[in-house]
């Protein structure tokens, strides 16, 4: 299993593949996923570039609602 693990995290990213990730973190934080699209991601993606996508998606988007918060609050 750890030779798997080493060429998931070996895989280079390129734009076509770092839209891929994008689009993947996004519909996982939507909560729609299909499974043949899921299990082309497994096979395609790097595991790494998902977990720093999904942390910088989760980063932007606690940013986003802090701003519309203090928007909301100082127009008020």
């Amino acid at each position: 299993m750890s030779e798997d693990i080493k060429q998931a995290a070996s895989r280079k990213a390129n734009k076509a593949v770092f839209l891929q990730t994008l689009s993947a973190v996004l519909w996982s934080f939507f909560g729609v996923r299909k499974s043949k699209s899921h299990s082309e991601d497994m096979q395609n993606l790097n595991p790494v570039h998902v977990i720093v996508v999904g942390l910088l998606a989760a980063a932007l988007f606690v940013l986003g609602l802090l701003a519309l918060v203090n928007y909301v609050v100082g127009s008020a």
